[in-house]
């Protein structure tokens, strides 16, 4: 959605339903409660479409905290320069611009392709009054971040900003070394639609000093461990309900009787949190649990020519579940060297097959749609397997 639409559908009040595809179902407005709000998907990366009620109080309030944090690591809010490449109908991009309506700053909306060229970034933003001279703010996902790492413009892009909010996907051990030594003020944060973006984040200072935690939470935020280990999160900012198209007649409460949210994200708190991945796209493959995020983030960060990778479980009659790699690269020995690099890896770690797959890409908010790729990841191997087997 155009932002001189959202402004023109936000001012006849009521609900605005943002969604990137014109078609998909929306929520019957006989569902939606009285007052002002969105209802913006959830960029989840597992389990069926959800999309969230948020209430315009709560992207308020989640503003504030996010104010607050930057004024306690001496950044005025209202002074800012905030530069924004993702799209408006996720809580990522949704927020760059919400925050510069409370605070009374500057919003920049980029186009997603200009990232993919840093020179022409780089250009288009020098041109900006106050750039170089205000504090300039970003979020990005580790897609876009580790592109502009390897390009010198991109790299000096980054180091003109303050503060680069990075979440959605892990981070990878070897892209947080390169903006590290590029002195690049990454904040690695945590959040969700749920939660009306960050709930969490790691001060720039910290993380060029080598942490690697998502940091502590935000002012208006507590967070604990279920007893599974997931992330629950406690905030006056969470989505006060959300609906599913497979139940099209009902929402859903997001919250226990006692205010708080289940992420699903399996978490530490030390007593600054990490997050360690999905529980519901964990893998359990001869008795142990895998985490393929945290696989991936491993192999991205090896300095292999890898464009895009992804690890999924399928089934296996022995071990239960297995895990097979999906890969995008221009190298056509990638497979051969990413067999040669997990070989001494643990046995329910090491992928039992790999396949080349030149459409494989996150969503535009940088989330992967783990299921799909699932579906994607047992065709090629029906395409591949010899007859009469039963695993790759």
């Amino acid at each position: 959605m155009e932002i001189s639409a959202l402004i023109r559908q936000l001012a006849e009040g009521g609900w605005v339903q943002l969604d990137g595809a014109a078609a998909s179902p929306q929520v019957p407005a006989t569902l939606l409660p009285d007052g002002a709000g969105v209802v913006i998907s959830s960029g989840g990366s597992s389990g069926g479409r959800r999309r969230c009620l948020q209430p315009l109080m709560h992207l308020d309030r989640s503003a504030a905290a996010t104010g607050t944090w930057l004024a306690s690591i001496g950044i005025d809010p209202s002074a800012c320069l905030v530069l924004n490449p993702l799209p408006m109908h996720h809580v990522s991009g949704l927020m760059p611009w919400w925050r510069c309506r409370c605070w009374g700053s500057t919003h920049v909306p980029l186009r997603p392709n200009l990232l993919k060229q840093p020179s022409q970034l780089l250009t288009f933003c020098r041109a900006l009054k106050g750039w170089g001279e205000r504090p300039m703010v970003l979020s990005l996902v580790p897609t876009q971040l580790g592109r502009l790492l390897a390009d010198p413009d991109g790299r000096a892009w980054l180091q003109a900003c303050s503060v680069i909010w990075v979440g959605g996907a892990a981070l990878a051990p070897g892209m947080a070394q390169q903006a590290r030594q590029a002195e690049i003020r990454l904040s690695p944060c945590y959040g969700a639609t749920e939660t009306a973006a960050m709930v969490a984040a790691l001060p720039p200072e910290r993380f060029l000093n080598g942490e690697n935690s998502c940091g502590p939470p935000l002012d208006d935020v507590e967070l604990q461990l279920a007893r599974d280990g997931a992330l629950k999160v406690r905030t006056q900012r969470l989505a006060i309900a959300s609906w599913r198209e497979e139940r099209p007649n009902e929402l859903e409460t997001l919250q226990d009787d006692e205010g708080w949210w289940y992420s699903g994200d399996s978490a530490g708190l030390t007593p600054d949190l990490t997050i360690s991945g999905r529980l519901d796209g964990a893998v359990l493959s001869g008795g142990e649990t895998v985490f393929p995020e945290q696989l991936e983030a491993r192999l991205l960060g090896a300095g292999l020519p890898l464009e895009a990778v992804l690890l999924l479980g399928v089934p296996d009659p022995v071990w239960g579940q297995r895990l097979v790699g999906l890969v995008r690269s221009s190298d056509e020995a990638i497979v051969r060297r990413l067999e040669q690099f997990t070989a001494n890896w643990l046995p329910a770690d090491k992928p039992l097959g790999w396949f080349v797959c030149p459409e494989l890409a996150p969503s535009r908010a940088g989330k992967w749609q783990r299921e799909k790729w699932r579906e994607r990841a047992l065709t090629l191997i029906d395409q591949t397997r010899p007859k009469g087997k039963t695993v790759i």
